[in-house]
């Protein structure tokens, strides 16, 4: 399993998000819910689409 991790990117404020990569899927959630909220599972193939389709770009 991999581990969670957060962008160097990110401030220090509540909006951030964690994302954990293992082989098949990425997993994604919410920083302040240390773990015991959701927590949102996108293919391998699905999560390269996200980053390359730029949407996330501010």
């Amino acid at each position: 399993m991999g581990t969670w991790y957060k962008s160097s990117k990110s401030e220090h404020g509540s909006a951030c998000v964690e994302i954990r990569h293992d082989p098949a899927v990425t997993l994604v959630r919410d920083t302040k819910d240390h773990g015991r909220g959701p927590t949102l599972t996108f293919p391998a193939e699905m999560w390269s689409a996200f980053l390359t389709s730029g949407i996330w770009h501010p």
